[in-house]
């Protein structure tokens, strides 16, 4: 167990204080604060500035650390799942924001579907626009006689090329009964 310390004050009255100490005195722990930028926080093996705990010049409590990438204010940590705001959620490219027909609240209007096959579509495309230069989602479905056995899921990164995730359903049937089905994410 670490050795649990307490800091020195030097405390006057043109600094917030309400006593003139002439030497530096322990703190009293119930009754001061500590005036500091920020707080470096340490590991047991490291004296570096990797997590900060600290105020910006708007009055925003910051926190940094070496695993979230940039400095966090407490109103975007409190904002829900590690700042990510409502705004931000609607935009993302997952899956479940297009399962089960396209893409909707957060994207641009204008997206373009198109499907192939006749009764039994093998192929559902949704594009940006009507160019389609760029995918947004893409289903496909493979069929024995009227039985989808294969569904399969792609999202696209906002470059209408690069997969970012994919979600294919492998089927199974008594006659035309579903019975199970396993998942593959990847």
């Amino acid at each position: 167990m670490a050795d649990r310390v307490q800091a020195v004050k030097w405390e006057r009255p043109s600094t917030g204080g309400t006593e003139t100490d002439t030497v530096p005195t322990e703190i009293d722990t119930n009754e001061d604060s500590l005036d500091a930028r920020g707080l470096y926080i340490q590991n047991d093996t490291s004296a570096d500035d990797t997590v900060l705990v600290s105020r910006d010049s708007s009055n925003n409590m910051t926190f940094k650390d070496g695993v979230v990438s940039g400095v966090k204010t407490l109103t975007e940590l409190v904002a829900g799942s590690g700042g990510l705001t409502e705004g931000a959620h609607k935009i993302l490219r997952q899956l479940i924001h297009f399962i089960d027909d396209g893409p909707a609240e957060g994207f641009a209007s204008g997206a373009y579907r198109e499907m192939a096959g006749t009764v039994f579509p093998t192929s559902i495309i949704w594009w940006e626009s009507s160019s389609k230069s760029k995918k947004i989602v893409e289903k496909n479905i493979t069929w024995t006689g009227v039985n989808p056995t294969t569904i399969e899921w792609k999202v696209y990164d906002t470059d209408g090329t690069t997969v970012l995730a994919t979600v294919s359903d492998s089927i199974s049937y008594s006659g035309v009964f579903e019975t199970n089905r396993t998942r593959t994410i990847t």
